[in-house]
C-alpha cells in the first residue's frame, strides 16, 4: 500500500520476490510479450496496482491494449489510476463476493477513504476499463449466482450494509452478468467462441428457475440452477 494500515502504522504489505525489484517482473513481461503469453498479474493494494500499471506502460509500447493485460484482484485502488486502466486496456479481472466479504472489516484496516475506491466496479466501468469477473475458488464460492448478488446489492455477509457498502459502486444485474460472460471471454481472447448466446458460438448455457431481471437483487443469490448444456449437450 502507499500508505500503512489504519489498525498497523508500520505495515504497508510487501510485494512478492518476483516484485524486488520491479525490474525483474518487466523482464518477465517482455518475454512473456515476446512469445505471445498473456500476462495476468495478481496486485491487491494500491501501490502493488499502481507498480504493475507502470509496467504494462513500459512494456505495451504504442498499443498496450491489443495485450490485454491483465490485474488479478484490482481490490484498492486510487482514485487517479481508475483512467490508467481505461487508456490501456487493462483488464480488471476482479471478484464481487470479495466486497461483500471483506466490507465486513475492510474500513477498519484501511480507512473509509482507501475504502471508497476498493473493489469500485462501477468506477471501472466509467473509465472504460474492460470488466472481468470471476470467483476466486476455493479462496470464496465457485458459485457465480452469489459473485452477481454481491455486485448488485454490495450488502455485506455480517447485514449491516443492506442497501450496499459504497452503493455508488453497485452494478446493474447485466452489468454484472456481461462482466461474468462477455468480459470474461473478451479477457482470454476467446470472445469468437463464447461469451454471447448467438449462432456458431460453443453452446455453453445455463437455465436459471428464476429471471435475475425481475426477482428483487437481494433474491439473486437464491436462484437455482434448472437446465445446464455444455457444447450443446444438456448434461443436467
Amino acid at each position: 500500500m502507499f500508505e500503512p494500515y489504519v489498525d498497523d502504522p508500520g505495515n504497508r504489505g510487501l510485494p512478492t520476490a518476483l516484485m524486488t525489484p520491479p525490474a525483474r517482473m518487466e523482464e518477465l513481461l517482455r518475454g512473456a510479450a515476446q512469445a505471445q503469453i498473456q500476462p495476468a498479474i495478481h496486485a491487491i493494494g494500491d501501490r502493488a496496482v499502481a507498480e504493475v500499471l507502470d509496467l504494462y506502460t513500459r512494456v505495451g509500447g504504442n498499443d498496450p491494449a491489443s495485450f490485454r493485460f491483465r490485474i488479478e484482484h484490482a481490490q484498492h485502488v486510487r482514485a487517479e489510476d481508475f483512467a490508467r486502466f481505461g487508456k490501456l486496456g487493462v483488464v480488471a479481472s476482479m471478484q464481487p463476493y470479495h466486497a461483500i466479504d471483506d466490507g465486513r472489516w475492510a474500513e477498519k484496516r484501511i480507512g473509509s477513504g482507501r475504502a471508497r475506491t476498493s473493489y469500485a466496479w462501477r468506477s471501472m466501468l466509467k473509465a472504460g476499463a474492460p470488466l472481468a469477473f470471476g470467483s476466486d475458488w476455493p479462496v470464496a464460492p465457485l458459485n457465480p449466482l452469489l459473485g452477481i448478488y454481491a455486485a448488485v446489492t454490495r450488502a455485506t455477509l455480517d447485514g449491516k450494509h443492506p442497501g450496499g457498502w459504497n452503493p455508488e459502486e453497485r452494478l446493474t444485474v447485466e452489468e454484472a452478468l456481461r462482466a461474468y460472460t462477455q468480459g470474461s471471454a473478451y479477457a482470454a481472447f476467446e470472445e469468437k467462441e463464447k461469451g454471447i448466446i448467438a449462432p456458431g458460438k460453443i453452446a455453453d448455457l445455463v437455465v436459471l428457475a428464476q429471471d435475475l431481471f425481475s426477482i428483487p437483487p437481494e433474491r439473486i443469490k437464491e436462484a437455482r440452477v434448472a437446465l445446464t448444456i455444455l457444447r450443446g449437450k444438456v448434461v443436467y
